[in-house]
């Protein structure tokens, strides 16, 4: 993989932004140094801009396969996560074998284990509109790379046990559906996943670490498609098969990630580790679930409660809220959305609504955050999040605005009694994902100012999203930091 300072141009999708993931990483007693490592990330959409309604419609679409994602069963379980999704928003270049080869890689934070396109596989695509340089894996083509047999402990972890046909030299297979149709289906490998060890201001090394992942012998649907292609999917679930809790069943992570999206200045923070700064008060996740779902209690907006049924946001079978920084907008059932919209607009009667590719659209010269209230999600816990006009009225042109909170029961039939919150109530706040305690949390933060990580050591950094991207800020204009905190032991380093 190339050292952060060698920037690759953007290619057709000339709004992507890029993201760069900084694992700051504290060395046992036999390393010399603190050391930290980069991968660089880009996203596929952006939500504000004037992108007419093409824009609109991409936007729709994409949510709409990754909803269909979210609410359809896997054919085989990996760690105990029933479903898997995609995420269509953000992808992250990483390096894979001895000697390392380039993948670019979806980041997800609906789905589980990480898996590449292999060679001779069939249906993968060979090109993507992304213009980036598809990667095909071949274990053979490393020197680190080997065959997970079903009779190993991560297989029969996955299974539950080892299966009856199983033999020795069998290998660990997986197929996952999704409910677009797509599919795919391969082996599991182990192989090193190579990253940027950042050994000082501005300095990085090589380093790796021993990761098993999917090996894509078969894709179907969408997946195969050379729009917006992409050379796999880095999940970042809940599941034991999941990289984060690979890395921390070994000790070298704390399993509790971050992130933090701008779309004021366009940059933002993802981190993996203990986030010590700021301080973030959680609520719990709801147990037993494949996603990152919450108990919603209410909804105020201009602090006046929406008039709802009390078991509206009730959890269960296709119902409940789950948070989600993969899907864009933010979708809520039916009575729930008619009942926000009205109040959104409660005293702007004289406003004509137009329709532009099932957006609801209007004019407004003045600026959102005067004229319009902001809305308030209230959750167990006696925690909230605020999510500003200038959030949910995102700009698709000179004075146009859109609603970006959607009727679920218009987008998907299984989710319609679903909330699900996307990247628009989760921009411009620190959210974070703390799986050691099973609950997550936000607060409201600049988030192209620097936070700080601890590790297990009790060292703290500090990370400022902009000295980390300014070696690349001429070409790629905004960028994420993305922080791993970890133990790393000698072996790694290899």
């Amino acid at each position: 993989m190339a050292a952060r300072g060698a920037c690759d141009p953007p290619g057709p999708g000339a709004s992507l932004r890029r993201l760069v993931l900084l694992l700051a990483l504290s060395v046992s007693a036999l390393a010399a140094a603190d050391a930290s490592g980069v991968f660089e990330v880009q996203r596929k959409f952006t939500r504000h801009g004037d992108g007419g309604e093409g824009h609109l419609s991409a936007l729709r679409e994409h949510d709409g396969r990754r909803h269909g994602r979210l609410l359809a069963a896997i054919d085989l379980p990996l760690g105990g996560s029933g479903l898997a999704t995609e995420t269509g928003l953000y992808f992250t270049r990483i390096g894979i074998g001895t000697p390392a080869k380039r993948y670019y890689v979806q980041v997800d934070t609906g789905s589980d284990i990480l898996w590449v396109n292999c060679v001779s596989c069939d249906g993968c695509p060979r090109k993507s509109n992304l213009g980036i340089e598809l990667t095909m894996y071949d274990p053979r083509g490393s020197q680190s790379g080997e065959l997970v047999t079903c009779d190993q402990q991560f297989c029969v972890a996955n299974y539950g046990g080892v299966l009856p046909s199983c033999t020795s030299t069998s290998p660990c297979e997986y197929s996952i559906s999704y409910g677009d149709g797509s599919s795919t289906a391969g082996f599991f490998v182990t192989d090193f996943l190579q990253y940027n060890q950042v050994s000082g201001d501005g300095q990085t090394t090589p380093a790796n670490a021993s990761v098993s992942f999917g090996c894509g012998a078969k894709l179907g649907g969408d997946l195969g498609s050379s729009n917006l292609a992409l050379d796999g999917i880095l999940g970042f679930g809940q599941s034991n098969s999941s990289m984060l809790s690979q890395l921390a069943a070994a000790g070298k992570v704390r399993k509790m990630f971050a992130h933090c999206l701008d779309t004021v200045n366009g940059g933002g923070i993802f981190a993996i580790g203990n986030v010590v700064q700021p301080k973030v008060k959680t609520t719990p996740l709801v147990s037993d679930m494949p996603h990152y779902n919450v108990i919603l209690k209410g909804i105020d907006v201009g602090g006046t409660a929406l008039g709802l049924p009390t078991n509206i946001f009730d959890s269960g079978n296709s119902k409940g809220t789950i948070i989600d920084s993969g899907t864009t907008l933010a979708y809520v059932p039916e009575g729930v959305y008619k009942a926000l919209f009205a109040m959104v607009f409660d005293k702007h009667q004289d406003i004509s609504v137009q329709t532009l590719q099932d957006f609801s659209c209007f004019q407004y010269s003045g600026s959102v955050d005067d004229g319009f209230p902001e809305v308030t999600f209230h959750f167990e816990g006696d925690v909230s999040l605020i999510v500003s006009p200038h959030d949910y009225l995102f700009q698709n042109g000179k004075n146009l605005y859109c609603m970006g909170f959607q009727n679920g029961g218009v987008q998907t039939k299984d989710g319609k009694d679903m909330v699900l919150l996307g990247d628009l109530v989760l921009s411009n706040k620190l959210v974070l994902y703390d799986l050691e305690n099973q609950a997550i949390g936000w607060a409201d933060y600049n988030c192209s100012s620097s936070i700080k990580i601890s590790d297990d050591k009790g060292s703290t950094y500090t990370v400022n999203a902009d000295d980390i991207s300014s070696g690349c800020e001429v070409q790629w204009r905004k960028s994420l930091i993305l922080l791993l905190a970890t133990t790393v032991i000698s072996y790694l380093m290899l």
